[in-house]
């Protein structure tokens, strides 16, 4: 133990330690957290093997001369090498669920986990939806949640990274979900031969190149496949508004996540009627079109 932390005993000491570092150490939250604070009990707490609701009182256990050495550790991994803490506790959450990550995907954080906890309400009936597309679907979690929320469905996840694939593959079976949820692996709709859907969800890469350069560290550690959506963040956006219509059902609807790059689109397709969802606990950037309007716009598209 170095002299900076021989002083530290207690729960508590290690999070208002810990804290105090990331403040000092600049870091960048926005992979579950939003604040040092936060972080610092998420990694205390993990490095200890305790639950995220610890009851106050334990704040003050003594810990062990090991403990010390392993909390401090794992504090200092989050300063010195800028890893997002879900990729050093292996856990992210979404839409209240649990999932397992590594540095082969993005770390969970999309708006989509309110429409979900909605049911996809007011754009879609729950009760009407039997198929569902989670097109670049990373660790898988969107499919997922939505499989969970809505069980009367049928969920397939597209991903073209193998790697990405065997994470969603883990975190299928942590669910149990084997029976209604496939993982597929695809180029987008490449893979999918003549499979429609009632819904397709995507989150797709759509980051652009200059936005992509003065991204956190944080940000840097997550795999560029996921990010990157070439030049105006565009690339795999435009493939899935042009190809989309084949794999939806009569009625069906698409959402897509394009974040920062949605005044870029709105200007690139000035005729198309996007609708643009708004969400109450923050987000934007996600819009929503219908089987009939990507028909309808397939010529603009």
């Amino acid at each position: 133990m170095v002299p900076e932390t021989e002083s530290l005993q207690t729960v508590r000491d290690f999070i208002r330690w810990g804290a105090s570092r990331f403040n000092e150490a600049g870091l960048f939250f926005g992979h579950g957290t939003d604040n040092a604070l936060d972080e610092a009990v998420q990694l205390v707490l993990h490095a200890l093997h305790l639950p995220p609701d610890l009851p106050p009182a334990y704040l003050e256990s003594r810990l062990t001369p090991v403990e010390r050495q392993e909390v401090a550790s794992l504090l200092r991994r989050r300063m010195e090498e800028r890893v997002p803490a879900a990729y050093l506790t292996n856990k992210a959450w979404f839409a209240g669920l649990e999932f397992y990550v590594n540095d082969q995907v993005l770390v969970p954080r999309s708006p989509f986990a309110e429409l979900i906890e909605n049911g996809l309400q007011p754009w879609v009936e729950p009760e009407g939806v039997g198929r569902i597309l989670d097109l670049c679907s990373g660790s898988g979690c969107i499919g997922i949640a939505v499989a969970m929320h809505l069980p009367q469905t049928r969920v397939d996840l597209v991903e073209i990274s193998e790697t990405a694939l065997a994470v969603a593959r883990r975190n299928i079976a942590d669910y149990g979900l084997e029976e209604r949820v496939r993982a597929i692996n695809s180029d987008l709709f490449e893979g999918l031969g003549g499979e429609r859907y009632d819904v397709i969800l995507s989150n797709p890469p759509y980051v652009g190149a200059e936005e992509l350069e003065g991204l956190p560290a944080e940000y840097r550690r997550e795999p560029a496949l996921g990010l990157a959506g070439g030049e105006d963040g565009l690339d795999l956006v435009r493939r899935i508004l042009r190809d989309a219509s084949r794999h939806l059902e009569p009625g069906g609807v698409i959402i897509v996540e394009v974040g920062n790059s949605k005044q870029t689109l709105a200007a690139a397709y000035p005729e198309v009627p996007f609708l643009w969802l708004e969400f109450e606990r923050g987000g934007e950037g996600v819009f929503l079109l219908t089987a009939e309007q990507l028909a309808e716009y397939r010529p603009a598209l």
